[in-house]
């Protein structure tokens, strides 16, 4: 069954569940480790997101981080490589109906870490573009209940005409 795209309002709980699973990945990581981000709505107070934690560790070698991979399945993680971001590794858990996210990037990867935290950063301090993504996000959940693709595709411009802004 595909994934039901539903947007809530912001939880409060986001933050504290993040450094939770923030932990977790650390420990897997260990030195390879340089940085995690939460990143992602669920990273902006007073966002409305879809109830997923996305989490960006960044990490000095990504082969580093493919050879610790069961180490996240155990955690209930589906490691799937790239999924179409060259230099990424992608985790999710819940399967098609997640709850989380990772986004692992080498951290000689600036130019997807710092897209990344400019969205996020920008979302945090620009109310007005804040309220606007949330209406989008809502409309779409209405119009692309099980198209996770038609979701996705439909923020794409508002997206992209924020990372436009990091020059």
């Amino acid at each position: 069954m595909p994934q039901h795209i539903v947007v809530t309002d912001y939880n409060p709980e986001w933050p504290r569940m993040y450094q939770e699973e923030e932990k977790k990945i650390q420990a897997i990581l260990r030195e390879n480790c340089t940085a995690v981000y939460h990143i992602g709505s669920t990273s902006v107070p007073g966002l409305a997101a879809k109830p997923i934690l996305d989490i960006m560790p960044v990490v000095k070698s990504l082969e580093a981080a493919d050879r610790v991979a069961a180490e996240f399945e155990k955690l209930g993680y589906e490691y799937l490589g790239e999924f179409g971001i060259k230099g990424r590794r992608y985790l999710r858990k819940g399967g098609d109906e997640r709850t989380h996210q990772i986004h692992i990037f080498q951290e000689e990867d600036r130019k997807n870490i710092d897209r990344h935290l400019f969205f996020r950063d920008y979302m945090r301090t620009h109310k007005k573009e804040r309220e606007e993504y949330a209406a989008l996000k809502k409309a779409l959940a209405r119009r692309f209940p099980y198209d996770i693709d038609g979701y996705c595709e439909g923020k794409e411009e508002f997206i992209r005409g924020i990372e436009a802004l990091m020059g």
